[in-house]
Parts: C-alpha cells; sequence; structure tokens
C-alpha cells in the first residue's frame, strides 16, 4: 500500500490569530502549546470529530449527512490530500473533504468514488463546529482549500453539488452554476457548480507553491 501523499504547501502552514497578549509566570508555563489556529490535511485519526460535526450540522436540516462515517474513512484513507481541516488550539473547528473525479459532470456513483489521478476534485461536504458558524470560517476555509488546490499537479478544476439555498455563498467564492445535477439524495434536489484550477500560473508563481 503506498503512503499517503504529503503535500507542502504555504496553505497548509499554521498561522496564529490575534490575542491579547498576557505575561504567565515561570511555574505556569507550559512546556508544549499548540497553534492557535492551524490548517492542515485530515487522516483516518479526525474521522470521529469530522463526522460528529457533520452530522449535527446535516441532520438538523435535511435528515442526511453527505457522507457516512464509512465514508469519511475511506475518503481519508484514500486520498486525504484532497482534505483539508481547520484545528484551533488542537479541536477540529471546520473541514472540508474531497475525492478525484475524471468525468464531465458528477454522477452518482462520485458520492462514493475516489478515483486517482484524475483531473477534478469533487467537494463532498464543507462543515463548520455548531459553536464556530456565523464567523465566516466557512468562507475562509473554503478559500484556503481552493488556493491549496492550486498547487497540486494535475488540478485542473473543482466540482460540487449543493442545494439551491447555498449556490449564491458558492458563486461568492468564484464557483460557476453548470445547472441541475444528476444527483439526488432521497427527495433533496441539487445544483452542480464548478471552479477552474488550470490555468493559474501566475497565481502559483506567486503562491509559494
Amino acid at each position: 500500500m503506498m503512503a499517503p501523499q504529503v503535500v507542502s504547501s504555504p496553505f497548509l502552514k499554521p498561522f496564529f490569530l490575534k490575542t491579547p497578549i498576557s505575561v504567565a509566570s515561570p511555574r505556569r508555563q507550559r512546556r508544549h502549546t499548540l497553534p492557535a489556529s492551524e490548517f492542515r490535511n485530515l487522516t483516518p485519526q479526525d474521522a470521529i470529530s469530522v463526522f460528529e460535526i457533520e452530522r449535527e450540522a446535516f441532520i438538523s436540516v435535511s435528515g442526511e449527512c453527505p457522507l457516512t462515517l464509512d465514508e469519511v474513512l475511506s475518503f481519508l484513507g484514500q486520498c486525504p490530500e484532497l482534505s483539508m481541516g481547520w484545528f484551533e488550539e488542537g479541536q477540529l473547528v471546520a473541514f472540508i473533504i474531497g475525492s478525484g473525479w475524471d468525468k464531465e459532470k458528477l454522477e452518482q456513483e462520485a458520492m462514493t468514488t475516489h478515483v486517482p489521478d484524475s483531473p477534478t476534485v469533487h467537494i463532498h461536504v464543507l462543515s463548520v463546529h455548531r459553536h464556530c458558524r456565523q464567523q465566516g470560517k466557512g468562507s475562509i476555509l473554503l478559500w484556503r482549500y481552493l488556493q491549496y488546490l492550486r498547487c497540486l499537479p494535475g488540478l485542473r478544476r473543482a466540482l460540487l453539488v449543493c442545494e439551491e439555498f447555498l449556490v449564491p455563498f458558492y458563486q461568492k467564492a468564484g464557483f460557476k452554476e453548470k445547472g441541475a445535477s444528476a444527483i439526488s439524495v432521497g427527495a433533496l434536489a441539487f445544483t452542480e457548480m464548478e471552479y477552474p484550477l488550470g490555468g493559474l500560473a501566475y497565481a502559483r508563481r506567486n503562491s509559494g507553491c
């Protein structure tokens, strides 16, 4: 079995939020501290935290989870490089999971399939912890994820499906509507959206990729 791909990208480096400066006595200082805020690829060890956030976010709204726990484990095992988690003080607060796809449009099969070495990323789910919503974290994470994808060789576009009320959110991030999706979950209907990743040599040269 091949080892998971390790990706070096400026969009996965830790950064530190502005917080009030305080000085602790030497006795109270911790020997090891976690980054205030960190973006990194997810691993199968993160699957339980991912699924708990996803289940709480989607069950109350649509009654359906985009991914089951087994599917989360599968994608994080097969293509961890197409995921991104936002951690604060070591705790997962938001995440995106993607997989590879090799056809022009998404099909029902894409919901559970990863196609290696393909030019398209299918974004399955973007979710934010309930205590961190209404803070712009979803938009920030999506932006960083898309910039990160631009650093991965061979990728030309990202696809996703969403309900109609989410179309404006993804349009603000640069996605374009492709029309009604062939994918359905129960009685839910979706719109397919596309984000171009190719033809961005200038962006790559100036991103540190």
